[in-house]
């Protein structure tokens, strides 16, 4: 196997450990794309708060506490706003998010960044406007199937911890099954359980940190908006299907 594909396949891995739990996203996931066009150099969303990770779950009332957050956030069917994201090297972007539950969520990162990623309901995709590449996940498989269900379940056994922090809930997820080695932290707002920022640590202990803003709910998105270009994609010359 080639540097590059081997490179791509990290890359993958580091990109959707780090999804899921927000958006949001954004949280662990597999090696498992499909055979396309690949090579995509995607970044990672999250950071790490400074805790020392939880090695064991929290009590069930921290479990209570966390669904309940939960329950407020599923409850927002659609949203869309701004995000910054810091890397583990201090490395910084930043662009536009929109999520519609069930299923669908789309980062588009500003330039000179040709980065998107977006979600279907059926699939993830992650797109490199550079590179004229696409990698693919089935989003069952990716912890963003979790964040974007119309009612989000946290099973006691992934909540590490829930404590409140300047103003902010904090809450600790880890599961193997569901986000491998990573550990997501995601802050919300103390009074109006609004999602603030997320932070994932790898297995190295490297943090990505997401932070939204301007974020408006409620909103009505065109069908456009969450398409993902199979056509065109299997169609383009760097593909080998």
């Amino acid at each position: 196997m080639s540097k590059s594909k081997n490179t791509s396949s990290m890359v993958r891995r580091r990109f959707l450990g780090g999804l899921a739990g927000g958006a949001a996203l954004l949280i662990g996931l597999p090696a498992i794309a499909q055979t396309l066009p690949t090579g995509a150099n995607v970044p990672t969303p999250t950071k790490r708060d400074g805790s020392v990770q939880v090695a064991q779950a929290a009590p069930v009332s921290s479990g209570v506490a966390a669904q309940r957050v939960a329950d407020h956030f599923s409850s927002v069917k659609s949203m869309t706003g701004e995000f910054m994201q810091f890397g583990p090297r201090g490395e910084q972007s930043g662009g536009k998010f929109y999520l519609e539950r069930p299923g669908k969520l789309r980062f588009d990162y500003d330039p000179p960044s040709t980065l998107k990623v977006i979600a279907d309901g059926r699939n993830v995709a992650v797109g490199n406007g550079d590179l004229d590449t696409w990698d693919f996940y089935p989003l069952s498989r990716t912890p963003l199937s979790l964040l974007l269900a119309d009612q989000i379940d946290l099973q006691h056994r992934m909540v590490r911890d829930v404590r409140e922090q300047n103003g902010l809930t904090v809450i600790v997820l880890g599961d193997k099954s569901i986000f491998g080695d990573q550990v997501i932290t995601m802050m919300f707002d103390s009074k109006t359980f609004d999602l603030r920022q997320w932070t994932i640590t790898d297995a190295q202990g490297k943090d990505t940190t997401v932070i939204l803003s301007n974020v408006r709910t409620g909103v009505k998105f065109a069908r456009s908006v969450f398409r993902i270009p199979y056509d065109q994609i299997m169609a383009s010359p760097g593909s080998s299907n």
